[in-house]
């Protein structure tokens, strides 16, 4: 069996039930979780707003010293530090799940995971790439920036149950728990550059450069989008899932709100796929979950976004932007 989940509080559930919707529609034999860093019964949701979709609850994971970390991160971090968490606790109670997939809430599946399931049969883990080419212009986002964020983007990662995985997490769960934190000037970027190391200690991991997979603002430049033979296309590869970070349907002409490379004006040929997209989330209720707070997330003290802007050269309203999102 595998289980593909995704992390969200209830302000992102829009974007977690369109997931699903694509997960499902093109991998029904996949079971789909939402683990949900959050306290439902606090909301009072509207019952046609409560997803479909299995809810796993943050609290019924039994994260030791949980409080610790809704002390420590603001609601990117926290979101993030528990992923691990999350795969551990899978693994663990299901006897039966040989594979785990993550994927951040903002993705749409549009193919068969048919490819990704098969090398999950020869490695222990799939990780890809931010980009496999580089950018040659001064834009933004650069690879000072993912030199700043990690090699891999951790929107998504695959694992096989193998006694390789399980050390891996163990140590992941340590690192996260004290140090998952936007901290640019100090190497950390939540989750991500963790991640850098896994290759080199434990191995057995597919660095998977296909075009199709985990296709975003950052690697728009070298991924052509095409529609042919009833399938989407990036580059020469179909399009397996897309990753729309960064984007709002409140500013619908804005591909993502971190970067200044990519255009609907010059690349016409992702309009509809950010159509799709669109449609997708206000269909599914981004308007009424999106000012929805999360229970477990305290105030942002000033001087941690202080010290943010101090870090890095970006805007300080760009970094308060990413802090509060």
């Amino acid at each position: 069996m595998t289980i593909a989940f995704t992390i969200c509080s209830v302000n992102y559930l829009a974007q977690a039930r369109t997931l699903g919707d694509s997960l499902l529609k093109n991998n029904p034999e996949v079971r789909f979780i939402i683990g949900l860093v959050d306290k439902l019964e606090s909301k009072n949701l509207e019952p046609s707003m409560i997803p479909r979709y299995e809810l796993l609850p943050i609290d019924k994971i039994e994260i030791e010293n949980f409080e610790n970390l809704c002390e420590r991160y603001n609601i990117t971090e926290l979101n993030t530090a528990v992923k691990p968490f999350y795969i551990d606790y899978f693994f663990k109670k299901y006897s039966k799940v040989e594979n785990v997939i993550y994927f951040d809430p903002d993705i749409i599946i549009y193919k068969p995971i048919t490819r990704l399931l098969d090398s999950l049969k020869n490695y222990n883990f799939v990780l890809t790439p931010h980009t496999n080419t580089p950018y040659n212009d001064d834009l933004w986002q650069n690879e000072e920036d993912l030199n700043n964020a990690g090699i891999y983007n951790l929107g998504f990662i695959a694992l096989a149950r193998s006694q390789n995985a399980t050390e891996f997490i163990d140590w992941w769960k340590e690192k996260l728990s004290q140090e998952c934190v936007i901290d640019l000037c100090n190497g950390l970027f939540v989750d991500q550059h963790w991640v850098d190391f896994l290759p080199t200690f434990w191995g057995n991991v597919l660095i998977d450069s296909y075009l199709g997979y985990n296709v975003a603002y950052w690697n728009l430049h070298e991924r052509q989008i095409s529609f042919k033979n009833e399938s989407w296309f990036a580059g020469n590869d179909e399009l397996v899932f897309f990753h729309y970070s960064g984007y709002s349907p409140k500013k619908p002409k804005v591909v993502s709100k971190y970067q200044n490379r990519i255009s609907f004006e010059e690349r016409t040929d992702i309009q509809t796929l950010f159509d799709i997209y669109h449609n997708a989330l206000i269909q599914n209720g981004q308007e009424y979950y999106e000012p929805i707070p999360c229970d477990y997330i305290k105030p942002i003290k000033p001087e941690r976004l202080v010290r943010v802007r101090k870090l890095i050269k970006k805007p300080f309203e760009k970094m308060a932007e990413l802090f509060m999102s």
